[in-house]
């Protein structure tokens, strides 16, 4: 009776999250789910027309090949700022600190909005090249896939710098001194013992980042321009303006049940990382 005391106080404190998390997103995917296999008549016509449909499969690509580059493009860049952060000096990690947290400070809608100024044909980039005789008619900056990524990944390397930092504070300091006095470099100490010992970082970095790109909706929207429609977007097409929402829950679900997929890999490869204990 004793031993059983603490997990039923531990299910009695989770029991509130637990049915705030059934009400608010268990009962609408179900919901959503439903949709997909009943309208606009009864079947699994919609998902087979996931397979067969050259627009949503050329959706889903774009989406994976953006998400793609997101990912490495973010993680690379994080690594580096988490570096400077966790074995930089003072000042250094001050100013990493900043350049970390202001950007939780601004919305995603503002960033993007941000990014349209400079990137536009009058933007500020395109006025600048101009007024210096650089070039005579407006770059195509924006609305395009280049525009998408570069917006995409400045919101997202904040949140792969805490997996990146739980995993390099883990780091065995007197690992990195043996290997000093061995004779190796400093290069050589990153390459074959620090990068080794944060890889369950990097790849929970990896993984958080692509889930986080996967449902992205303002910010494609918005400097894509309808030039690079991703699969959030998609959806959002097929339930208010086509509107086909058989198909846009069908696709809502598969993107549920990829997200779920990844999710899951998440916490099995990369959870001593998550937790602060990286090997």
């Amino acid at each position: 009776m004793r031993a059983s005391a603490p997990r039923l106080a531990s299910l009695l404190l989770l029991g509130p999250l637990l049915a705030f998390l059934t009400l608010v997103y268990l009962l609408p995917f179900l919901g959503i789910a439903e949709w997909s296999v009943t309208l606009p008549t009864p079947g699994f016509g919609q998902y087979e027309r996931l397979t067969g449909d050259s627009l949503v499969l050329s959706v889903f690509l774009r989406t994976f090949r953006i998400c793609a580059i997101v990912t490495v493009v973010s993680v690379v860049s994080a690594y580096a700022i988490t570096y400077v952060w966790v074995r930089g000096s003072r000042l250094q990690r001050s100013i990493a600190e900043l350049c970390i947290l202001i950007p939780f400070w601004i919305s995603v809608l503002t960033r993007a909005f941000g990014w349209l100024a400079l990137l536009s044909n009058r933007g500020l980039i395109n006025a600048w090249l101009m007024g210096a005789g650089l070039i005579d008619n407006p770059l195509q900056l924006s609305r395009n896939e280049a525009s998408v990524i570069l917006g995409m990944t400045h919101v997202l390397i904040p949140f792969a710098v805490f997996p990146l930092a739980s995993a390099m504070r883990s780091v065995d300091e007197r690992v990195l001194l043996a290997a000093r006095g061995l004779g190796a470099s400093r290069l050589r100490i990153f390459w074959s013992v620090f990068l080794p010992m944060t890889a369950s970082g990097v790849i929970g970095a990896g993984l958080i980042v692509f889930v986080f790109t996967l449902g992205f909706f303002v910010t494609p929207a918005i400097l894509g321009g309808g030039r690079s429609i991703m699969v959030a977007e998609l959806v959002y097409l097929r339930m208010f303006q086509s509107p086909d929402w058989g198909l846009g829950a069908a696709v809502s679900v598969v993107l549920v049940l990829i997200v779920g997929i990844l999710m899951a890999l998440l916490f099995r490869l990369a959870r001593p990382a998550l937790m602060g204990s990286a090997r």
